[in-house]
């Protein structure tokens, strides 16, 4: 059977995260959902104060994850997020934090 949806379609997603996201376990948060998720990639501070968080899988999961940045329900303080979809590079086996 066809994905019609697109949910199964491999994505990457880049969303950069700004508010209190740095010195407060977010990116161990990110980690731990990325990985629930069976996602791929890394989440990065920035010398802004931002969190940069590429993460790779099916458009789902990627969509989940983008949900869960955006809950509020994460450490620290999230006070806005900017995504940008592209197609996958397959450049990390796992996910890691920066």
């Amino acid at each position: 059977m066809a994905d019609t949806d697109g949910a199964d379609t491999p994505a990457r997603l880049t969303a950069w995260v700004r508010g209190r996201v740095q010195g407060v376990g977010f990116r161990w948060w990110v980690r731990s959902r990325a990985l629930e998720l069976g996602l791929t990639g890394a989440a990065t501070n920035l010398a802004d104060g931002r969190v940069e968080v590429v993460a790779e899988g099916p458009r789902a999961q990627c969509d989940e994850l983008l949900s869960l940045l955006r809950t509020g329900d994460t450490p620290g303080r999230v006070d806005g997020v900017v995504e940008r979809w592209g197609k996958p590079r397959g450049s990390s086996p796992g996910f890691v934090e920066r």
